[in-house]
């Protein structure tokens, strides 16, 4: 039996729609009140993609009435729509946090006062390629864990807590890009300058391939938002240590793929330093993130489950579950 109600269902969409919408008009705003441009032909295919998806779920929500159809195509919506434009939002902060100076100095030096050594962390990775080809696998598994985590909730009918992971997603992607905004920093990459005569062995995700569109966006010269092909430019808080933490918790209920989540997420934190090009702060600076927004998220779905219906009353008498939240 699917948890929830239609109704309580449909007022957690209506916040995490709502929350992509205003992210959205922000970034259609960008080209009007500055001189960014949009790339339609980048993000053309999402938009496609979340229209699609969306007039599935509303045929499993009016027609075939199936819940656990219509919440796995309803946020795998919700997942590419705020792809394509949360992109391309951190593209318009990173250009508004040019005003602020960068904060590399700051989070080396508390690196260091912990006792973290980021050189040879790099080290060990370059003397044990088959560990450092692991963790890269995990630290790109974004999509697939995303995919994964939305099929597998929707369809073991843990459908409140599928919404409480979307909405705590977004929540955290919003979290780190207004932080980031007031404290940047271009990452370790930069800071140290680093070539690739620095890990002969391995090859890192990130390496320095966001460096010139992160300067570019702080400097004017890169004025571009795409919602395809963007490149992670958030350096602290973590966005990969937030997710980590919110698939985790979000798997947990499903017994064939928690300790999957558990081993996938643990890597993914342990290669965010080399891989994402994060200090060691960013990781624990994601984690606590993640934490205060899926605790926002829970009670959001908390407040939806208690507010009265005449919807709900009619689900309640015709014996559907109530939210187990």
């Amino acid at each position: 039996m699917a948890d929830g109600t239609p109704e309580i269902l449909r007022r957690l969409d209506r916040t995490i729609w709502a929350l992509v919408a205003m992210i959205a008009a922000i970034v259609l705003a960008g080209p009007v009140v500055s001189n960014f441009h949009i790339e339609w032909r980048g993000l053309a295919p999402t938009i496609a993609g979340t229209v699609v998806l969306c007039a599935g779920a509303w045929v499993y929500r009016h027609w075939r009435r199936d819940l656990r159809l219509e919440a796995g195509l309803q946020c795998t919506a919700q997942l590419v729509a705020f792809t394509a434009v949360g992109a391309p939002l951190s593209y318009i902060a990173a250009a508004a946090g040019a005003a602020f100076p960068l904060q590399d100095v700051t989070y080396e030096a508390i690196d260091r006062a912990l006792g973290l050594d980021w050189r040879g962390m790099l080290t060990w990775m370059n003397e044990h390629t088959a560990a450092h080809w692991v963790l890269m696998l995990a630290y790109m598994s974004f999509t697939v864990q995303a995919s994964l985590t939305v099929l597998a909730l929707a369809f073991a009918g843990h459908l409140v807590r599928l919404r409480i992971a979307m909405l705590a997603l977004v929540l955290s992607a919003l979290v780190c890009i207004a932080i980031s905004v007031v404290l940047p920093a271009q990452g370790i990459w930069g800071f140290y300058n680093l070539s690739a005569a620095d890990y002969p062995a391995i090859v890192p995700a990130t390496r320095e391939l966001h460096l010139p569109i992160f300067h570019g966006l702080r400097d004017g010269s890169f004025r571009t938002l795409s919602g395809l092909g963007s490149d992670g430019i958030i350096v602290f808080p973590s966005f990969h240590a937030a997710l980590a933490v919110i698939f985790m918790v979000a798997l947990w209920p499903v017994p064939v793929l928690r300790w999957f989540g558990v081993v996938v997420n643990v890597l993914m934190l342990v290669a965010t330093p080399i891989d994402g090009g994060h200090y060691f702060i960013d990781v624990p600076g994601g984690i606590v993130v993640a934490v205060l927004c899926l605790a926002a998220a829970r009670a959001v779905a908390a407040r939806a489950g208690r507010a009265p219906s005449p919807l709900a009353m009619t689900v309640t008498q015709s014996r559907t579950n109530s939210p187990a939240i």
